[in-house]
């Protein structure tokens, strides 16, 4: 875990096993169920207000007047041979690659930029896509000559075949199609995200652009009335710190609607 208080470096089931027995010790109002719910309905409640029925991978029926999503996302792997081996190794998340969530210029250079603090030169590779190679030309011929992007940061067009994990820590080697390779220190690239379980389509959420449920503010309610939602799958920055606050928050939405039905 990183930007955590306390818990900088350390395992991020540690910290889960702790809150957990923290809010057990102190609240006689929570409890925990460790299993996987197969199934998830809005159902009518008499009076008025929200209903909804879960289902467990036992068939055991749960029912709550409101949802909290805190289910996070998952990473999409781009198809090239080689990416699993090196992701959390050799790619971070001194060459960018401008794929998935990384393609637009604006991002490109960003990350660039920001790996440019890190390494002397950085080199966006675009993988043989000729519209994310064009506009990120364009982008870098906008920059001021004197600027450390115009001067540090370069651009590979080639199509690449497959990465392989070096021999040092954080190295990669980068293999094109057309032959030849390029070692590189490491690699800067955030892979597209998917939301974990079938509740999108099972409740019929709203997503965004990026694919996370889209949510109101300022309690985080979901497209769906008593639907709430959470952490990496409610969110664009997907960071510890911001989800654990927007379960914060969450729990003051989710007391208040069931205060305002009552």
């Amino acid at each position: 875990m990183h930007g955590v208080p306390t818990w900088e470096h350390r395992d991020a089931a540690d910290y889960r096993d702790a809150a957990r027995k923290d809010i057990l010790a102190h609240y006689d109002t929570a409890s925990f169920e460790d299993l996987r719910i197969k199934s998830l309905e809005k159902r009518e409640r008499e009076g008025g207000g929200t209903l909804f029925k879960a289902v467990d991978e036992h068939g055991t029926e749960w029912w709550g007047r409101k949802v909290a999503l805190a289910t996070g996302i998952k990473d999409v792997m781009p198809e090239i041979a080689g990416y699993d081996e090196c992701w959390a190794h050799s790619i971070a998340s001194v060459g960018v690659l401008a794929m998935d969530d990384c393609s637009p210029a604006p991002m490109a250079l960003h990350l660039a930029r920001f790996a440019n603090r890190l390494a002397e030169k950085v080199v966006i590779y675009t993988n043989g896509n000729e519209a994310v190679t064009t506009s990120i030309k364009e982008a870098l011929s906008a920059v001021r000559p004197d600027s450390k992007s115009a001067k540090h940061i370069s651009l590979d067009a080639r199509k690449i075949s497959k990465f392989v994990r070096g021999s040092k820590k954080g190295e990669l080697e980068i293999f094109f199609t057309e032959g030849g390779s390029k070692v590189e220190g490491f690699l800067v690239h955030k892979p597209k995200s998917a939301l974990n379980g079938p509740w999108k389509e099972q409740l019929g959420l709203e997503t965004t652009e990026l694919g996370d449920y889209k949510v109101n503010f300022p309690f985080n309610e979901t497209s769906v009335p008593g639907v709430f939602a959470a952490g990496d799958c409610s969110g664009m920055m997907k960071a510890v710190g911001f989800a654990t606050s927007s379960g914060g928050i969450i729990g003051a939405g989710i007391a208040s609607s069931i205060c305002s039905e009552d």
